[in-house]
């Protein structure tokens, strides 16, 4: 069995965004020379994000506002995470909604996924650099 490890280091200019990272994640998978096996893309930050969704237009923005329906950035007094000095409550929480990872399956050396799936990176707390780890193991 093969194994390749690579890091996508990622920084969002905002506090949140979001940033199809599907070409960087098959340029890993050619890289490693397996062709049939598992790809792992891991957000290595607790308030980032991996997801798999359609990169049709509005889907985006419509994530933008109901996460922040959900867990609005301010006032930041509202989270008791936010005692400690810090201002991202609401990214943490951001975070466990939309998922830390995803593995996806890949066949014949390709990312094997459905028609409209790709994959983000979700920033909720940003303006700085963050990692990505891309893990592919196979054959």
């Amino acid at each position: 069995m093969k194994s390749y490890r690579t890091e996508l280091w990622l920084e969002i200019s905002s506090r949140r965004g979001f940033l199809n990272i599907t070409p960087q994640v098959e340029t890993a998978v050619t890289a490693s020379k397996v062709l049939e096996g598992l790809v792992l893309v891991n957000a290595m930050h607790i308030t980032a994000s991996v997801f798999i969704n359609d990169d049709e237009g509005g889907l985006l923005q419509d994530y933008e506002r109901w996460l922040e329906g959900l867990a609005p950035h301010a006032p930041t007094s509202a989270y008791e995470h936010n005692l400690t000095g810090e201002d991202n409550g609401d990214a943490h929480l951001k975070r466990q909604i939309m998922g830390r990872e995803v593995v996806v399956a890949i066949t014949d050396g390709e990312l094997d996924m459905g028609p409209w799936e790709q994959i983000f990176y979700g920033e909720f707390d940003g303006r700085r650099r963050k990692r990505v780890l891309v893990k592919v193991i196979g054959e």
